[in-house]
């Protein structure tokens, strides 16, 4: 960098300021710690070729001392200042003056040029290391920016996202990446969670003993400790207690909730890294506060779905109380659905909705009279008619749940036709919503192989010719064949829900 900076700088203003102080245009250069020369003053341009071959002369730059210098030839002589910053050399000021026969009128003012080469010379060290606090502070602050950017999209992640330990991955695999980490890991004991990401200069062979020691002897130190831990050092300590024979450099942050330490943060290095240092600590201590509040959020929303499974479990259990015969249809169907859409590659947010839309599409049957539910034989017009009207149920008592709103359309309009016969609008084709239409081929399934009062369960097969004989009159055709496929690979829940086998299709009328 030095030559870089000698070489970059306009000294024309130096050269001026030496010739008012000495009244003369003296033939200067900037060289760096070699000699070599990095600026030579206009009108002088056979200067850098007579300072390049002042060496094969026996002429050496001289290296002790921090004064001036002086070396006579024939013709001239060089004077030479080293140009220091912070005691340290980065280059000479020199400067040509040719021989002053003894005979001048005026004596040759050798003093006065002397300092004037020892104040240009300082300036220019006073230049550098200005220079330099400038690049550093330049530095500091793009490590800030970066460290708030960091920060700004850590934000953004933890807004976006819901549940599940690939939060955590996720967010961990960007950190190592912007930290230069080999290993970054979030440790829960509590919840016997360990998620890791890895960001590799070099393999490391026993990942998962690394993963082991973190749980165990760095989490007790840092929850005994409750202070974030830098050990960069193969001698520290500290390793006596943690890490014995692991010299990685580690970067440990405690995640507190209600002042506990509850988990920790775990930044790690190969040993030929650079260290971990003052800046990386606080940077940690801030993404430890992000895990706390991501975890506290995590187990919250934990907390929150399997209060709504209880809840939805209690909502089915009532329905299915009052029909002993339909018991566990809720589930198969949610089964079948969710195994339906996830063939189809639904996105995230639209296999949640089919999950509640299913699990609930039968939930307004709590309205229809068990005499009517439970009849063994056909039912009248009348009694048809309560049975139809249970979609528009299911619709009353989920469209006050924000929590299920994009599950309502499944469930209310899971009797609707492809052909635009069914209930309760009498949609059409791809009006009727595409969940809907998902539930509809596994309510179909399940209520041909499922026993009722005045049937037994018919087989897998005479389900699946019944399913294909409506494709494109009571069922979507796209669905049936996604359908279609999950079966040809004999998915384990055929087994799992009792349901008969035939070698060839039996007639599937009723």
């Amino acid at each position: 960098m030095p030559r870089n900076f000698l070489s970059s700088l306009d000294y024309s203003r130096h050269a001026r300021w030496l010739q008012r102080i000495t009244g003369s245009d003296h033939a200067l250069a900037v060289c760096d710690a070699a000699g070599v020369p990095c600026w030579t003053a206009p009108g002088h341009a056979d200067l850098e070729h007579w300072l390049l071959h002042l060496n094969p002369e026996g002429f050496v730059w001289q290296a002790d001392g921090e004064g001036m210098q002086r070396h006579d030839t024939p013709d001239a002589t060089l004077l030479y200042q080293p140009v220091m910053s912070k005691g340290r050399r980065l280059g000479w000021l020199a400067v040509r003056v040719t021989k002053v026969p003894d005979t001048a009128a005026v004596p040759f003012e050798w003093d006065a040029l002397a300092e004037a080469l020892e104040d240009v010379a300082a300036a220019i060290g006073d230049e550098y290391g200005t220079q330099g606090e400038l690049d550093a502070m330049a530095g500091e602050l793009s490590d800030r920016y970066e460290e708030l950017h960091l920060v700004y999209a850590i934000d953004r992640q933890v807004q976006d996202m819901t549940s599940g330990e690939d939060v955590f991955g996720d967010l961990l695999q960007s950190w190592a990446e912007h930290m230069n980490a080999d290993v970054a890991a979030f440790i829960k004991p509590g919840d016997n969670l360990c998620v890791s990401a890895t960001n590799l200069s070099a393999p490391i062979h026993n990942l998962d003993l690394v993963l082991v020691e973190m749980r165990g002897d760095l989490y007790r130190f840092t929850h005994s400790s409750r202070q974030p831990l830098v050990m960069n050092e193969a001698n520290d300590s500290r390793r006596a207690y943690i890490f014995t024979d692991m010299p990685f450099k580690i970067l440990c942050c405690p995640v507190f909730q209600d002042k506990s330490v509850v988990a920790i943060l775990v930044l790690l290095n190969h040993a030929d890294k650079e260290d971990f240092t003052n800046s990386d600590r606080k940077l940690g201590e801030v993404l430890a506060n992000h895990l706390s509040s991501l975890s506290r959020m995590h187990s919250m929303l934990a907390e929150t779905s399997k209060f709504n499974e209880q809840m939805a479990a209690a909502l089915i259990e009532a329905v299915e109380a009052k029909d002993p015969y339909t018991r566990g249809h809720s589930e198969r169907v949610h089964h079948i659905s969710m195994e339906i859409g996830r063939a189809l590659r639904l996105p995230p947010r639209e296999l949640d909705n089919l999950f509640w839309g299913s699990l609930l599409h039968d939930v307004g049957k709590i309205g229809i009279p068990d005499a009517v539910l439970c009849k063994p034989g056909r039912l009248t017009r009348d009694e048809f008619t309560f049975i139809m009207v249970h979609p528009e149920r299911s619709y009353e008592i989920l469209r006050h749940i924000d929590r299920l709103k994009g599950a309502v359309p499944g469930a209310r309009h899971h009797q609707e036709k492809y052909d635009g016969t069914g209930y309760p609008h009498g949609l059409e084709g791809n009006d009727i919503p595409y969940n809907a239409r998902i539930i509809a081929v596994a309510d179909t399934y399940d209520s041909i192989t499922s026993s009722r009062a005045y049937r037994a369960g018919r087989s897998h097969e005479v389900a699946m010719a019944e399913i294909a004989r409506v494709a494109g009159a009571q069922l979507d055709p796209g669905v049936i064949d996604a359908f279609a496929q999950l079966c040809r690979a004999e998915p384990d829940w055929i087994a799992a829900f009792g349901i008969a086998r035939d070698t060839q299709p039996e007639n599937a009328a009723a």
